[in-house]
């Protein structure tokens, strides 16, 4: 019983001190100036849409820009919340450091295919099935979808195919544009090979891009990747295939 009392009374000490030293801690903290900020923007390489300028200027343009302000006056989650409400951005997490410095690590919202509609609209498509505005400045290479694809459309029935796309090495190497026609079909135009795919609606578009790279490593790599002007993958168990037509050549 004795043996309890005492281990009881050692971890209450233990508990107090520690509660005394971060409690001297944070006040010593508090009591200085934030010298930098140390900003982690994530992806930036699949993204490349801020900047730390961007980030500064829109801090600043709040007031709460933290360099040269007390440290106990700065609100991390005041930060946080103005950061997220940058339409590029999609997590913030910002704490500080015992040196004075305030850290921000970003998230950016990942663009997984650009469209170019129809109507002139111009526009990303993140991973979330979101729009981000034309303005952003991606630096990763996209597929670009043309044609009748609607906002309404994109995030509808594109998001899925975007982001196979985006989890694929294979075929987000090789698509390069995406066409979608009047009836919401859908046309593949691929940087290796002369031809258009065409997939027919978004369903089961994993089986026919399954069925086409079989087709791409056991034909045209013997035929010629440029022998076939159109390669139809509308119905099931089938590839029909459209010969170019050969123009003569004057003797």
């Amino acid at each position: 019983m004795i043996k309890k009392i005492l281990l009881l009374i050692v971890m209450l000490l233990i508990i107090a001190y520690l509660i005394t030293a971060i409690t001297a801690f944070n006040n010593k903290s508090d009591n200085k100036t934030c010298k930098d900020i140390e900003l982690i923007i994530k992806d930036s390489i699949n993204a490349g849409f801020i900047t730390e300028r961007e980030i500064a200027s829109l801090l600043k343009d709040e007031g709460i820009y933290p360099v040269g302000k007390k440290m106990e006056r700065i609100q991390t989650r005041q930060l946080e919340a103005e950061l997220t409400k940058h339409p590029l951005i999609d997590k913030a997490e910002c704490y500080k450091t015992p040196g004075g410095k305030v850290c921000m690590e970003i998230s950016q919202r990942l663009p997984i295919l650009r469209v170019m509609n129809y109507k002139g609209e111009s526009f990303y498509l993140d991973n979330q099935g979101k729009i981000i505005p034309p303005e952003a400045k991606c630096t990763a290479h996209l597929a670009i979808v043309t044609g009748y694809a609607e906002k309404s459309f994109a995030m509808r029935s594109l998001y899925r195919f975007g982001v196979f796309l985006q989890n694929d090495k294979f075929w987000n190497a090789q698509i390069e544009q995406i066409n979608v026609t009047p009836t919401r079909e859908i046309e593949l135009v691929p940087r290796v090979g002369d031809h258009v795919v065409f997939l027919g609606k978004i369903d089961n578009f994993e089986e026919k891009l399954g069925r086409l790279k079989i087709f791409y490593e056991k034909a045209l790599n013997k035929v010629g990747w440029n022998k076939y002007e159109r390669i139809n993958l509308e119905f099931s168990n089938q590839i029909i295939c459209t010969k170019r037509e050969e123009t003569n050549k004057p003797v």
